[in-house]
């Protein structure tokens, strides 16, 4: 089973050292499967039982959506500005953007909600680029502090701006059901960079915008 396992890994290696490239050669939909299988069966099930015989298949397509992020480029999403907006140079704010991800540790879900903001320098993107910017990340496996560094790294790298703000707050399935077990306790996590990370009035703005106050 270990031997196995090592060599999926082993031809499965990753391009580059960012731990979110693609794959140089994806499993195949019939190893993944089988690995669903075994799962199962370590677990303390028995995989060829009526209620679990479709469980791979269904497993595999489920993991197919949950970690589409892999397969999706930030630049693509961030590419068109829309310079007519009369010129407008202040804050952009889009919050309470909820998104589902997985725990890299556990693969346990941790779900919450996103606000980003950022100051327009040469027009704006489209409201809707944000959240699927949130979706990108959000749909890998990951850990909360990693992906709010992504999207404020992506939002600096291909959106051209003074300035850029990112705040997640998640709870985290792997501490509310297992291990200390308990439920509602909230993660935030932030990043700043530019007109944001130099000026505190800045930051508090950002915040009293982000909670609705």
């Amino acid at each position: 089973m270990d031997e196995l396992a090592h060599d999926i890994a082993a031809r499965s290696l990753r391009i580059g050292s960012d731990g979110a490239s693609p794959l140089v050669r994806r499993p195949t939909r019939a190893e993944a499967e089988a690995a669903v299988t075994v799962l199962l069966a370590w677990a303390g099930d028995d995989p060829a039982r009526e209620g679990l015989i479709d469980t791979p298949g269904r497993v595999a397509k489920a993991f197919g959506e949950l970690f589409a992020g892999y397969l999706e480029d930030p630049a693509e999403i961030l590419e068109t500005v829309f310079e007519e907006v009369a010129g407008y140079d202040e804050m952009v704010l889009v919050r309470d953007i909820s998104f589902v991800s997985h725990c890299e540790h556990h693969m346990a879900p941790f779900f919450g909600k996103a606000h980003i903001a950022y100051f327009p320098e040469h027009g704006v993107v489209g409201l809707s680029k944000l959240a699927r910017l949130v979706e990108i990340y959000a749909r890998r496996l990951q850990t909360q502090e990693t992906m709010t560094s992504q999207i404020l790294a992506a939002l600096d790298r291909f959106l051209t701006s003074r300035g850029a703000a990112v705040l997640v707050e998640a709870e985290h399935m792997c501490m509310s059901m297992r291990g200390v077990r308990k439920p509602g306790a909230v993660t935030a996590t932030l990043r700043f960079s530019g007109c944001f990370r130099d000026d505190p009035a800045e930051q508090a703005r950002f915040f009293a915008l982000a909670r609705g106050k």
